[in-house]
C-alpha cells in the first residue's frame, strides 16, 4: 500500500511503483480529518479524494483522525491500520518522503517488529529534478495549502509549471519538502481521466496553514 496524500510526492511515488514489476499496489492509504471530512494537511474535500482515487483506478482506505491528534493517539491508530494491512497480505508500505531524515526514521521506528516493510521510492532524489520530471511526465497540480510564514497567499490556487518553478525563491524547496506548500494532482499519465475540479475564492486560515478550497465541477 502507499501512504497517499493526493499531492505531487505521493503521486510520483505511485508512478514509480506502478512502473516497477517488483511491486503490486493494492490500495492507497490516506488520513482524513474526522471533524472536517478533508484530507490531513492538504485539506482536500472527501468527495475529491474519492474522485481522484477513482480516476487513478485504485481502491482507497481512509483513516479518520481526531482533532487534535497527539502523537500517541496517532501511533495507536496507525498501529491498528498496519496490523489490518498485514492481515490483508500487505508486505510493504511506501512513502513519498524525499530528504527529511527524522520523518523517515520515525516511520521506520513505528514499523519495527512488524512484518510490513517501509519503502521510499523518492528518497535521496534532488527536489528540483523531481519537480521537473513530474511536470515533464505531464502531471497537472495545484497548490492547495501554504505555510503563510514561508509562502505568499497569492500562491494559493496556482498551477505549478516550469514558469512557476523558475520564479520560485531559493528559500522555498521546489517540492515544498519543508512544509512550505502542499498540492493536489488532478491529471497525469496514471489517471484514466482528469479530476474535474474548480478553484473557489474561499481561503481557510488556521494557526499553521492556509487552505484554498477546491470543489468538484457538476
Amino acid at each position: 500500500m502507499l501512504s497517499f496524500s493526493g499531492g505531487k510526492d505521493s503521486v510520483l511515488a505511485l508512478h514509480r511503483l506502478l512502473e516497477n514489476e517488483d511491486y503490486d499496489v493494492s490500495y492507497l492509504l490516506i488520513t482524513m480529518s474526522e471533524d472536517y471530512e478533508r484530507s490531513s494537511i492538504h485539506g482536500v474535500r472527501e468527495e475529491i479524494v474519492d474522485a481522484q482515487a477513482k480516476a487513478i483506478g485504485l481502491p482507497v482506505k481512509k483513516v479518520y483522525l481526531p482533532n487534535p491528534c497527539p502523537n500517541e493517539k496517532y501511533e495507536q491508530i496507525m498501529s491498528k491500520v498496519m496490523e489490518e494491512a498485514i492481515q490483508d497480505g500487505i508486505t510493504h508500505v511506501a512513502f513519498g518522503d524525499i530528504f527529511l531524515e527524522d520523518l523517515k526514521k520515525y516511520r521506520e521506528q513505528n514499523l519495527e517488529g512488524l512484518s510490513i516493510q517501509p519503502i521510499f521510492p523518492l528518497w535521496g532524489c534532488a527536489t528540483p529534478e523531481l519537480m521537473n520530471e513530474f511536470i515533464d511526465l505531464g502531471y497537472k497540480m495545484i497548490i492547495t495549502t501554504i505555510d503563510p510564514v514561508k509562502v505568499p497567499e497569492s500562491n494559493l490556487g496556482k498551477i505549478i509549471d516550469h514558469k512557476f518553478l523558475n520564479e520560485l525563491p531559493n528559500s522555498i524547496d521546489p517540492c515544498g519538502e519543508n512544509g512550505e506548500f502542499h498540492t493536489f494532482v488532478y491529471d497525469g499519465p496514471i489517471f484514466n481521466h482528469p479530476v474535474n475540479i474548480k478553484v473557489t475564492d474561499d481561503v481557510v486560515k488556521d494557526q499553521f496553514y492556509w487552505y484554498r478550497d477546491l470543489v468538484l465541477k457538476p
